[in-house]
């Protein structure tokens, strides 16, 4: 497989999640890198730091519904804030093991994202995924 131009990241409390995560895309190469936060606030920040260098700034994120400090509805909140701002057109997915419908709902009702996904999301659908931003392009 070709690999991507796409910077991907993973926003994850779960460290073993954020290991098979980053190792599925490093064993794929579907992304140039991967970028893993253990919090929103702390992707968040990354972003604000790097406004001016979109080139190191993730297309894709993979956010947890659920987490400490800041957590995924919280996060696309404060993003919407920024995004303006950004010189790239960055695609979100939630990814939770939550099947609650009432999660779900408020998730694909969310302004700013693309799409909701149940962990654990396998090797085929990132592909999928990564490959559609990829084809897709940089505003």
């Amino acid at each position: 497989m070709k690999p991507s131009c796409l910077i991907v990241c993973l926003v994850d409390d779960d460290e073993i999640y954020r290991y098979g995560f980053k190792r599925t895309i490093i064993k794929s190469k579907i992304a140039a890198k991967v970028e893993l936060f253990n919090d929103g606030q702390q992707a968040l920040n990354f972003y604000e730091d790097n406004l001016n260098n979109p080139q190191v700034l993730p297309d894709v994120i993979f956010l947890d519904l659920n987490m400490p400090v800041m957590d995924g509805f919280q996060f696309i909140e404060e993003f919407k804030k920024i995004q303006t701002r950004l010189d790239k057109k960055v695609r979100i997915y939630m990814v939770s093991s939550s099947i609650n419908p009432a999660d779900i709902e408020r998730a694909l009702k969310t302004e700013g994202l693309t799409d909701y996904l149940v962990k654990p999301v396998h090797e085929n659908q990132l592909i999928k995924i990564i490959e559609g931003a990829n084809l897709k392009g940089k505003r």
